[in-house]
């Protein structure tokens, strides 16, 4: 009789160390009609994943009067870093949908910083210069990617599991659907 406390015990650590469903890399591609899409963000709502900022350093550069990246993609809550990295002042800033701000005249070799703390887009422009543009999207998931030069993505350590995706572009009208995400899932996604 004594041996069942222990027997249940070693049934407890059993089951607290069975491994979970191992999260994957859901790899996929972005396409307007038989072309690569470049650019386009893509996120995975996920309202049970832990609320967390990035953790690593997010950047919005400013060089040859231009933001490097164009689109960017970060997890709410997250900081990004807007470096004056040109010869030239500049006034970012962004009056629009997203994140409200203006971060005002600086120059060369300075920074500013900008917490995205609610989700949607935010349209970034420069005050001195009307050529400048870029837009930052700001999720309310881990689960988001931007895809290259050659249209392709991939969202990491994603859990398996039933997902309703979304997708924007510059330019093009979102994309939602739903996403069963399972070792070998590849998520194509085209405008038409």
């Amino acid at each position: 009789m004594r041996l069942w406390p222990f027997f249940m015990a070693a049934l407890v650590s059993i089951a607290n160390t069975a491994p979970a469903a191992t999260a994957i890399g859901l790899h996929g591609t972005t396409r307007f009609g038989d072309r690569a899409e470049p650019n386009a963000v893509v996120w995975l709502d996920a309202t049970a994943a832990p609320t967390r900022a990035q953790a690593t350093k997010v950047v919005l550069d400013q060089r040859n009067l231009d933001f490097l990246p164009s689109v960017l993609a970060v997890r709410v809550g997250t900081v990004v870093q807007f470096p004056n990295r040109d010869r030239v002042f500049h006034n970012v800033f962004s009056f629009h949908d997203g994140k409200r701000f203006d971060l005002g005249l600086y120059p060369v070799g300075t920074q500013r910083y900008v917490t995205f703390d609610h989700p949607g887009l935010s349209r970034i422009f420069c005050n001195i210069h009307p050529n400048m543009a870029a837009y930052v999207m700001a999720v309310a998931t881990p689960y988001f990617s931007v895809s290259d030069e050659n249209g392709r993505f991939t969202i990491a350590a994603v859990p398996p599991a039933t997902y309703t995706y979304h997708a924007w572009r510059p330019g093009r009208r979102n994309l939602t659907g739903s996403v069963i995400v399972e070792p070998g899932t590849s998520l194509d996604l085209q405008w038409r």
